[in-house]
């Protein structure tokens, strides 16, 4: 079996690494052999000029002509999970034993066109940064005025929410905006400072666009 390197000792790097039983190396190491770049965007361009036509990287939004990217639709703390199902995007043609690999750990591949990488980023974003900011904001809003909710607190709601919006698309949506309750969400928006108001009524309305 084709062995590999993966360079970059972040969350991701780590996590992979372990879960494929690879060599998990610093950035700046110079291994021999085919090298994953697990490293922040900005350094992917000089390491891939040094590891010349035997590299591909993870960046889900860049593209970098001439190197192949593998990028995992996940969020990584470091450590394996389960990752049966989860989507790899394939962009500019990365050796099939690299594909194999990741393959093997559970990750699902796709062709996804160089052109698209950004939105599909993006839309990662909106799925995994930005609802973790509102869950988070959400909290520290309640945590601030005191009020402590007890057992999981907002959690069964953020995943029963997600889960009628998985199964069912627009008609799992509830709450106020869904059904056009306007006198609420104007309640509720004046009990918000900013910027989480704006966020709040933008957000609620984005759909409706």
């Amino acid at each position: 079996m084709t062995t590999f390197t993966i360079l970059g000792r972040g969350k991701a790097g780590r996590a992979l690494a372990t879960a494929m039983g690879v060599d998990n190396l610093a950035h700046d190491a110079r291994p021999e052999g085919w090298v994953v770049l697990a490293v922040p965007d900005h350094a992917i361009a000089a390491l891939a000029e040094h590891f010349k036509n035997r590299c591909v990287h993870l960046s889900g939004s860049l593209n970098v002509p001439g190197v192949p990217c593998l990028h995992p639709l996940n969020s990584f703390d470091g450590s394996p999970r389960d990752w049966t199902g989860t989507p790899l995007a394939l962009t500019g043609g990365p050796p099939a034993h690299l594909v194999e690999a990741f393959a093997r750990v559970g990750f699902a591949p796709f062709e996804l066109a160089p052109e698209h990488k950004a939105l599909y980023h993006a839309a990662a974003v909106l799925t995994a940064g930005h609802a973790a900011t509102l869950w988070l904001g959400a909290h520290e809003r309640l945590e601030a005025a005191g009020v402590h909710l007890p057992g999981r607190g907002l959690w069964p709601l953020a995943e029963a929410a997600l889960d009628n919006a998985q199964r069912l698309g627009r008609s799992g949506r509830t709450g106020p905006f869904a059904r056009g309750d306007e006198a609420t969400i104007e309640r509720d928006a004046d009990a918000l400072d900013e910027p989480w108001r704006t966020i709040f009524l933008t957000l609620g309305r984005a759909l409706d666009e």
